[in-house]
This record gives structure tokens, sequence and C-alpha cells, in this order.
């Protein structure tokens, strides 16, 4: 049975007793076992290491990630089906008019479609972990007991060959998903809903993770890695775990082509340009920006003006705001 989209709980597998029905797993083919050795040794050797490359100085300083048995573990790419188009906007609207500077170019890529949902409650199989373009954080295709498959964000303490499975009975353990309600205090968690039914929402990026500290009525506290303090509803999803790919912030791009290839364009001082282009623009040689105060390309306040929205219905559930730097 498959989700339906609906955010009412009547709608979700597990919630009219689909828990209990237990699946077969099929052991793995001989390919299979083949693709998890394989990968085990990839995952073995999956550190951050600096180039060994002599030549220019961007290549000497670069750090990569040590990914040498890639091909053998992925020999067909992504899983066919679960992908779908990307469509390179530059960082321009529908008009064309640039509305996020200095992106642009990059590679072509093909979107994972990842299932935030989890509502799943057949258990499900890791087969692979996957490199994703699109995110920091690593992927993985589960071989769910019902034939379904499906790509799930890889977490930390999960292996090859770990079963994973959804539902309020399901053990408290790395790669399964449960309301907070089941969940004890101190729990690491990612993928958190801030809706019930809508998908995963928090702790998304690579080595992130929620603590759960605290639960009472109908909310649950969290500590996000941002360090905000939010209260969510109890009966949302999470997933238990640390998002794996941990290195991620440790890497080092080496020099600017690894940028450009990313989809990022070289930025520009402001004091570099034509007055006509940015308030700090014009003037002869190296000119002061000629105000007292820093200002953006649209003449707003560049320092200490707060950007979020205060507005978003939200706010009322942030308990501590995050500590800006």
């Amino acid at each position: 049975m498959r989700n339906c989209g609906h955010r009412r709980r009547s709608c979700l597998p597990w919630a009219n007793g689909h828990n209990k029905i237990k699946v077969q797993l099929s052991r793995p083919t001989a390919l299979e076992r083949v693709i998890l050795v394989a990968q085990k040794k990839y995952l073995a050797n999956m550190a951050i290491r600096s180039s060994r490359t002599r030549g220019t100085s961007g290549m000497r300083n670069q750090s990569v990630f040590d990914s040498a048995n890639k091909k053998k573990v992925q020999p067909a790419g992504p899983q066919g089906g679960l992908t779908r188009g990307l469509a390179t906007r530059a960082g321009r609207n529908n008009r064309g008019i640039i509305t996020s500077r200095g992106r642009g170019g990059g590679h072509k890529r093909l979107y994972r479609q990842i299932d935030y949902r989890r509502g799943k409650s057949v258990p499900g199989r890791i087969v692979t972990v996957e490199y994703d373009p699109n995110r920091s954080a690593r992927i993985s295709l589960v071989h769910y007991g019902d034939g379904d498959k499906g790509y799930t964000l890889h977490p930390e303490e999960v292996r090859l060959g770990d079963v994973i499975t959804t539902g309020p009975d399901a053990p408290v353990a790395a790669g399964n998903t449960l309301p907070l309600t089941h969940m004890p205090l101190g729990t690491a968690i990612h993928g958190t809903e801030l809706a019930r039914g809508e998908g995963g929402r928090l702790a998304r990026a690579a080595g992130t993770a929620a603590k759960l500290i605290a639960k009472g009525g109908r909310l649950a506290t969290l500590v996000l890695p941002s360090g905000e303090v939010r209260s969510i509803p109890q009966n949302c999803l999470a997933v238990v775990g640390q998002v794996g790919n941990v290195n991620f912030s440790n890497r080092v791009l080496g020099k600017a082509g690894s940028r450009r290839w990313l989809g990022a364009r070289p930025g520009v001082r402001g004091t570099v340009m034509n007055p006509t282009d940015h308030p700090h623009g014009g003037g002869e040689g190296r000119a002061p920006i000629g105000r007292k105060k820093p200002a953006t390309p649209w003449g707003r306040a560049a320092l200490g003006r707060r950007s979020r929205k205060t507005n978003r219905y939200s706010d009322n559930h942030i308990i501590r705001r995050r500590k800006t730097s």
C-alpha cells in the first residue's frame, strides 16, 4: 500500500494497523552481493585526503574524497525511474531577471527523487550508497519487501545490507522512522517534519542532526543544528540518527574551477563596479565607498539589518533563536 500524499493520519499506511504485516525480504542476488562487497571497501576508504597532484597551487592544496572504487560501486549510474531532468536557471526568474547573483554554469545534473515522507510500513534493505550532485549528503537506494525502490538520505550509522522500517512500533535504531512520541529524550534525529505528513524538513544537510530534549502536551522541543530551539508537534515523523558524510565541511575545493563546476560564478566587489551597478561603485582609482555604512546593491543597509521575514507563522514555535555571528 502506498501513501496517497494526504496529511491526514488515516492516510498513512501504518496508521491503520498495516505495520503488523510482516513482509519477507528476499535474499540478495549474486550481483547485489558483489556490489555490497565493493561498496563496503569503498565506504571503508571514503575519507577526505589531500590531492597528491604536483602542479598548480590549487591542485596541491585541494582535498578530495577517496572514491577509487566509485565506478565499480555504481556501474549503471542512478536508479532509473527515480530521476528526472533538472533545468538550469542560472539564478534567473521566469522573466529572465537575475534574482540570485553569482549563479550559473556548472555540470549537467539529474535530480534524484528523495523519499522524505518515509510513509511505507514495509521494511527495506539498504542496497547502495551513492553520490548525489544536488546535495551535500550521500543517498541510499532502498529495496522494499513489496518490490518498490526508493532513495533516502544515508544516515551515518547505517551500513550496507541493514534493514530500515517506518512506524510507531519500529525500534529506535539508526535509519528507522518514528513519531517523536515514541522516541526517548536525547535521541539524535534528522529529516524532521514541521507538520504531520509533509515530509522531512529539518536537519537534512551532511553531518547534521537535531536533538530531542523535551516533550510535553502535544509539542516536543528540539535543538536544531543551528542552535535554534524549536517546538514541533509530537506526532511528526523523524529519522533516527545523524546524516552521513560528516567530513563534507572539511573539504577544500582548491581552485576556482571547482566552484564553477558546482554552478557558482565569481562574486564581484561593489567598490570595483560602476555607480550605476552598486552604491559602492565609481570614483577615481581605489576610492572609498563614499557613505557612512556599507549598502547592498539595492541601497539597503548591509550590516545589522535582519534579513528574515517577521510575519512567518512558524515563528511562534521558536523558543530560542539561533546565534548569528
